[in-house]
C-alpha cells in the first residue's frame, strides 16, 4: 500500500516536469559531433583543389557550417514540439512533397543528368526535395499504421505500399535510386515492428527482387530502358569490379585505395594523398568517409563508426518506450532511414554496397540532407522526453 503512493506520487511528480528534464541530450551532443567531424572533413576534402582554382579554400566547409548551425536550431524546435501534433499535419505534409517531387520534374533544372534540386535564387543554395520526403512519408507511414498496429492484414500493407508508390515513382524519374531503397528500409523496420506478418514480408520482398531482375533483364535485352547506362553501371560495378562500362568502377577504386592509405593512424588532417590528388570524385558527397579513412585511418574510422553506433543504439531506446504507436513507429523509421544510411554509403566505399548517391548523415555535403537528419534526431528527443511528461 505504502509502495503503491509511493510509485503514484513518483509518476506524479515526473508528469508535472518538463520535457527538457527528460530530453536525451547525449544523444543530441552525439550527432552534432558528428556534423562537426563533417565540417572538418569538407574541409580537408576541397581546400586543395579550391585553391588550385584561386577560390576561396573555406568555401565548401563554411556551407556545411552553416548548414549545420541551421540544422541545430531546427533539432532544437523539432525536439521543443511535442512530436504528437505532427499526426496531425501528416497528409497535409505528404501532399506537398508530392507536390514539389512533381514540380522538379517540369521546372527543376538538370544538374548532372538528374533532377534533384531546385536552385534557391540569391541566396546560391540548393535545395533536394526528395531529402525531406523521407521524414515526411516517416511520419506519414506512422500515422497510417499506427491504427493499425499489432495485427496487419494483407490489404493494410497494400495501402501503405501505395502510399511509399507514389513518391517513390516521383523520385525515380529524377532519378534517384538511391533515396528510393532508403525508403524501402524505412518500410520495412516501421512495418516488421507495427506487426506485419512474416509471410507477407516475403510475399513483398520477394516481389521487389523480382521487379528488380526484371528491370535488369529488360535493359540486358535492349528493351524500354528502365536504367540509364551510369545507373546500371554504378549498380553493377560492385560485383565485377574488373569491369567498368563508362568507368562506373572508378570511384569505388580511388575509394579503396584512399582507404587503405590510411592504414592505422592515417595521413594526418589535410596530409591524404588520394584527397590532395583529388583522385576521389565528389569526396565531399557521397564519398566523404575515404577523406576520413585516408587521413585518420582505422582509428578515426572506429571512432565515427562508434559515434553511429550510439546513436542508433539511443534511437532504439527511445522508440521502444515511446508511451504510444505512432512515436514508436516514428522512433523506429528514423532509426530505419539513418542506419541503413550509414551501412549503404560506408559499404559502397569499400565496395559491399552497389554505388548510389545515397549521403553519409550528418558528414556529407549538403544542406537537405544535413536539416533532415538534425530534424528527425530532434524528432527523436521529442519522443523520449515525452515518455512521462503529459
Amino acid at each position: 500500500m505504502v509502495l503503491g503512493r509511493l510509485l503514484a506520487k513518483t509518476s506524479t511528480r515526473r508528469e508535472l516536469r518538463s520535457p527538457a528534464w527528460f530530453a536525451d541530450y547525449t544523444l543530441a551532443a552525439a550527432a552534432v559531433t558528428v556534423a562537426c567531424l563533417g565540417i572538418a572533413m569538407n574541409y580537408s576534402a576541397t581546400w586543395r583543389s579550391l585553391s588550385f582554382e584561386g577560390a576561396d579554400p573555406l568555401t565548401v566547409a563554411r556551407r556545411q557550417a552553416i548548414f549545420v548551425l541551421i540544422g541545430i536550431v531546427v533539432m532544437v524546435v523539432a525536439a521543443a514540439v511535442d512530436y504528437r501534433v505532427l499526426r496531425h499535419y501528416a497528409t497535409p505534409a505528404y501532399l506537398l512533397v508530392l507536390v514539389a517531387l512533381a514540380a522538379l520534374l517540369r521546372w527543376g533544372p538538370e544538374i548532372r543528368n538528374a533532377r534533384s534540386w531546385f536552385e534557391l535564387p540569391f541566396v546560391g543554395f540548393q535545395v533536394q526535395p526528395s531529402e525531406f520526403a523521407k521524414l515526411v512519408v516517416i511520419v506519414s507511414l506512422a500515422a497510417f499504421v499506427a491504427s493499425h498496429e499489432g495485427y496487419l492484414r494483407f490489404d493494410t500493407l497494400f495501402n501503405a505500399g501505395l502510399l511509399l508508390a507514389v513518391p517513390m515513382f516521383l523520385i525515380y524519374r529524377q532519378p534517384d535510386l538511391g533515396t528510393m531503397l532508403v525508403f524501402v528500409a524505412i518500410a520495412m523496420g516501421m512495418l516488421l515492428v507495427a506487426g506485419a506478418q512474416l509471410r507477407h514480408i516475403v510475399v513483398v520482398t520477394l516481389a521487389g527482387i523480382l521487379a528488380l531482375v526484371l528491370v535488369f533483364s529488360i535493359d540486358a535485352l535492349q528493351g524500354p530502358r528502365l536504367l540509364t547506362e551510369t545507373q546500371r553501371g554504378r549498380l553493377t560495378a560492385f560485383l565485377d569490379q574488373d569491369f567498368e562500362p563508362q568507368k562506373a568502377s572508378y570511384n569505388l577504386r580511388q575509394s579503396q585505395i584512399a582507404i587503405g592509405a590510411g592504414g592505422v593512424w592515417g595521413q594526418g588532417w589535410k596530409q591524404g594523398t588520394q584527397t590532395n590528388l583529388d583522385l576521389v570524385p565528389e569526396q565531399h558527397n557521397d564519398f566523404i568517409f575515404t577523406a576520413l579513412g585516408e587521413e585518420f585511418g582505422l582509428v578515426g574510422a572506429s571512432l565515427l563508426l562508434a559515434l553511429y553506433a550510439y546513436i542508433v543504439v539511443r534511437i532504439w531506446l527511445i522508440a521502444r518506450s515511446a508511451s504510444d504507436p505512432f512515436g514508436r513507429l516514428l522512433g523506429v523509421g528514423i532509426l530505419s532511414m539513418l542506419l541503413f544510411q550509414v551501412f549503404q554509403n560506408i559499404g559502397m566505399t569499400i565496395g559491399i554496397m552497389p554505388i548510389t548517391g545515397i549521403p553519409l548523415p550528418l558528414m556529407s555535403h549538403g544542406g537537405s540532407g544535413t536539416l533532415t537528419t538534425f530534424a528527425a534526431i530532434g524528432i527523436v528527443i521529442s519522443i523520449g522526453s515525452r515518455r512521462y511528461a503529459l
